[in-house]
């Protein structure tokens, strides 16, 4: 991928003010996207790059890193955290090439990015898992870098990589065989999909040959390992480093599986691996800068007096053509809460818009960076598209008084239409496209519902039409009724079972739960023949998805519905909507694609659902 010189995106002064710039680089042909966290106190000559981790442990832990790099810039220490190529927001990255030595140059670029920008003469490399393994290996090939803060680091990179194939390898256990098929086929000649990732063969092969504990040690003056306490996997190597290398500490704590090893609505900080960080940033010798940051050619800073400059925009294309797309980071709304990625075209006037919202709590790249290759992807087909987080998710602010990471936040709502205000107003654009996975799709339904002026709605794996707002998301919903009841059904079809439960095997609790299970199956299989009964004679009743999806096509709204054939949210749709769907023929859409699972994880199924709603959205309405 080449990238070429384009027009300044909006500056963020609001941002900028507050100390935290979204920006592009390198110089007049970016190709990554970062965050730079301005230091309260820009006394010190010292500052950090975060070092992300692979694949779905950057998602899942992105509010956490964030709060690292807050944490750090709050010491003093202005930090840079940014996304490697192929990951994230930055540019694609061929995915044949050597993915680790791809990243660790995008490390050292991002090294010399933050010494430009900031002044600082020295950088301290922080990394999670495999960023850390990458930071170690960019140290040993940059002066400027003094110190290393490496969280539960990668040591072995063959061991490393049988984890990767164990991951997999559980995750399609209880695959159906379609499914299955699709994961199988997403291996390609020595390469690997990670939860919607993919190693390339070079890197794998290239992986495999790397230990820690072997290499050269780094030249750093300063070196801290926390280490996860549940399988301390850096103790080995910690006694080659003090036999050989720099002063090194080292502590095995807690926290780790609850930073990166769950969904980002369940994500939390580790307290103990984070005071520690604190304390060991804090004990850095002062040391005051002794120059000013240097410039160079294609970069003009941000500054709250100057808010109508910035770094350049990410673009795709051939130098001295046009490209297909480019993108630029937004704020919006009230209080410019909002964030967001926007995808426009390269070149021509747009005259539709998309807006794509947070699957789940996930960040607005999702799973296995779907939300880029669709926008990119579109933006070349002439549409604008706008990827942006929900308040409290992502990179966007937190309302007063709110949660961070709330899927079903209450003033969702809100943010669609300010996001729908900032497309009209920064575009003109009203012809606007709403919807996601998910919980994106919810919202988007909602949004539509609520006569909010959409023209259209993507609705991919939605697993609830409706959500009481107190309700906790680990409570049992009606997706997860469904999906169980077959489970059950199988189950206690069994002589075994019934054989087991009659002996008094089955624990109170267990019995408690199927009740459960049997008694919500029943409720929601009672409800579809009171609605159809209700809208034969006019009567409303309350949540009733036909009426509600009858109403969104009155108004012209597209309807899309795309599944997974093993989602439990086909048959949600049927009993909520009952024969609605089919009544209103080609203004609602239903597309199932046999071998995706719920987030689309493997390319095969993802590239069918790109084809889908690429085609739904140039359908003629």
């Amino acid at each position: 991928m080449s990238a070429n010189p384009l027009p300044k995106p909006e500056a963020d002064p609001a941002a900028t003010a507050a100390g935290e710039e979204p920006l592009y680089f390198p110089g007049e042909h970016p190709l990554l996207f970062g965050w730079l966290h301005r230091a309260i106190d820009a006394g010190s000559d010292r500052g950090v790059v975060l070092c992300k981790p692979f694949g779905y442990e950057s998602i899942c832990g992105h509010r956490i890193l964030t709060a690292f790099a807050k944490m750090t810039a709050s010491a003093g220490l202005p930090t840079l955290r940014f996304d490697y190529r192929g990951s994230g927001d930055s540019a694609e990255l061929d995915e044949r090439v050597d993915q680790i030595e791809a990243w660790c140059e995008d490390i050292l670029t991002a090294v010399d990015e933050l010494r430009r920008r900031t002044g600082v003469q020295r950088v301290c490399l922080l990394g999670f898992r495999l960023g850390a393994l990458l930071a170690t290996l960019a140290a040993r090939r940059c002066s400027a870098v003094d110190s290393l803060l490496l969280i539960a680091p990668v040591v072995s990179g063959r061991r490393y990589v049988g984890e990767m194939r164990t991951v997999v390898a559980s995750s399609q256990l209880y695959l159906s065989p379609a499914i299955g098929a699709s994961a199988d086929a997403a291996t390609d000649q020595g390469s690997m999909e990670v939860a919607g990732h993919r190693l390339s063969a070079r890197t794998i092969s290239a992986l495999s040959r790397v230990n820690l504990a072997d290499e050269a040690v780094p030249q750093v003056s300063r070196l801290l390992i926390l280490d996860r306490n549940d399988v301390p996997a850096a103790r080995t190597w910690l006694k080659s480093l003090s036999e050989r290398g720099p002063a090194v500490e080292y502590a095995a704590l807690p926290g780790f599986g609850q930073m990166l090893m769950v969904a980002p609505h369940l994500s939390r900080v580790p307290h103990e691996m984070f005071a520690a960080a604190q304390d060991w940033l804090r004990r850095f010798p002062a040391q005051q800068r002794s120059g000013s940051p240097t410039e160079k050619s294609g970069y003009t800073e941000v500054s709250p007096a100057n808010p109508q400059t910035s770094s350049p925009s990410l673009a795709a294309g051939v130098p001295g053509a046009n490209p297909p797309w480019r993108e630029r980071a937004v704020r919006f709304g009230t209080d410019r809460m909002l964030f967001g990625i926007v995808t426009e075209p390269g070149s021509g006037e747009a005259r539709r818009a998309v807006v794509l919202l947070n699957a789940g709590a996930d960040v607005h790249v999702a799973f296995g960076r779907l939300y880029v290759t669709l926008a990119r992807r579109w933006a070349a087909l002439g549409f604008v598209v706008l990827r942006m987080d929900l308040a409290g998710l992502g990179d966007s602010g937190t309302r007063p008084g709110r949660a961070d990471n709330d899927v079903f936040p209450a003033a969702a709502l809100d943010d669609v239409r300010m996001a729908l205000d900032f497309l009209c107003e920064r575009y003109g654009l009203r012809d606007v496209t709403v919807g996601g996975l998910c919980a994106a799709a919810y919202h988007a339904l909602r949004a539509a519902a609520a006569g909010i002026a959409v023209n259209g709605i993507l609705l991919v794996n939605p697993q609830n039409f409706y959500w009481q707002q107190g309700t906790q998301i680990t409570e049992p919903q009606p997706a997860d009724v469904l999906r169980d009841w077959d489970a059950h059904r199988e189950r206690w079809s069994s002589a075994a079972a019934w054989k087991k439960f009659l002996s008094g095997k089955v624990s109170l609790a267990r019995v408690k739960q199927v009740l459960q299970v049997v008694s919500h199956r029943m409720r929601i299989a009672a409800e579809p023949p009171l609605r159809e009964v209700a809208r034969y004679l006019r009567l409303p009743v309350p949540q009733d998805l036909g009426r509600e999806l009858q109403e969104i096509a009155k108004r012209g709204v597209q309807i899309v519905f795309v599944f997974g054939r093993d989602e439990p949210g086909i048959e949600l749709l049927r009993l909520h909507a009952g024969s609605v769907v089919r009544r209103l023929g080609n203004r609602c859409r239903v597309h199932i694609i046999d071998t995706a699972d719920h987030n689309f994880t493997y390319s095969g199924p993802r590239s069918l659902l790109e084809d889908v709603l690429t085609g739904a959205l140039l359908t003629p309405r």
